[in-house]
């Protein structure tokens, strides 16, 4: 039988230099998601690049609705983004929730998959979320359905859901962020979203933190009930080389609502790696 080659997913770039920052967005993102990160970071003499996850914006759907389909995608843009000679070979992966979970699931299959990736920023996102056929994870998928199947449409969900994970920010960032997010949500089809619940409660990844061999930042929202801080320390603790913070005020969102915040703490990370 003749293996598939993944498709190189759809992205956004801007910027020049050695190291590339590829971002990953969560189940509600999409490449358009970064504003502040792209302005900071290209500013800052970086390449930046923002992927459309399969499924999502102009990328074609996963080739199967599980983590290690996605994490095929993941290493076939990287191979993309590094295949001319005058290209930067060495990439951070920004991972926010799903996002975090692609990037981890790709680190997890260790060399030549992960051999010029330079390091991880790993916010808001957890190592595990069990096995697919659990009754908690059927129920989380079921919860997460039944507005569609009752005729609503991604964008009535999202504003139903997306205040709850904006946190503490100013007015008129929360705004501009639940605007921003909203938007994005609601870009998504109803395939896309089943797809992706379909392999984010089949990651588990747990064991392979205590392999990770880059220096990884792992930044957690005060307010984030989705990965809560607790959750993101204890990921902390089993890594070889980590660094956990905690953003004050921040919720899920953080890299929207609390960017500068966000931003200077993986500025910092760069600096020292």
């Amino acid at each position: 039988m003749t293996q598939q080659v993944p498709v190189c997913p759809s992205y956004r770039m801007a910027g020049d230099g050695p190291l590339t920052l590829v971002l990953l967005h969560g189940i509600g993102g999409n490449r358009h998601v970064w504003p502040a990160q792209f302005e900071t970071f290209v500013a800052a003499g970086h390449r930046v690049v923002a992927w459309d996850m399969p499924g999502y914006g102009e990328s074609a759907m996963p080739a199967a609705p599980t983590m290690a389909a996605l994490a095929d995608s993941l290493r076939a843009l990287l191979d993309t983004l590094g295949s001319s000679p005058l290209s930067p070979q060495r990439f951070v992966l920004v991972g926010h929730s799903m996002g975090g979970m692609v990037a981890q699931e790709l680190m997890a299959r260790g060399e030549p998959f992960t051999r010029d990736i330079a390091g991880l920023v790993l916010c808001g996102t957890s190592p595990a979320f069990g096995k697919p056929d659990g009754d908690f994870q059927r129920e989380f998928v079921r919860q997460r359905t039944a507005p569609l199947d009752a005729g609503k449409t991604l964008r009535e969900m999202a504003e139903a859901i997306v205040p709850g994970m904006l946190g503490e920010p100013d007015a008129a960032t929360r705004e501009r962020a639940r605007a921003l997010a909203v938007e994005a949500m609601g870009a998504l089809t109803p395939n896309a979203y089943r797809s992706a619940l379909q392999a984010l409660v089949g990651f588990e990844q747990r064991a392979a933190l205590a392999r990770l061999v880059v220096p990884v930042l792992l930044i957690a929202g005060e307010h984030d009930a989705n990965a809560p801080p607790k959750v993101m320390a204890r990921m902390a603790e089993s890594i070889p080389d980590a660094r956990y913070v905690c953003l004050p005020g921040a919720g899920h969102l953080m890299n929207l609502t609390h960017p500068v915040a966000f931003n200077a703490e993986v500025r910092a990370f760069l600096a020292t790696r």
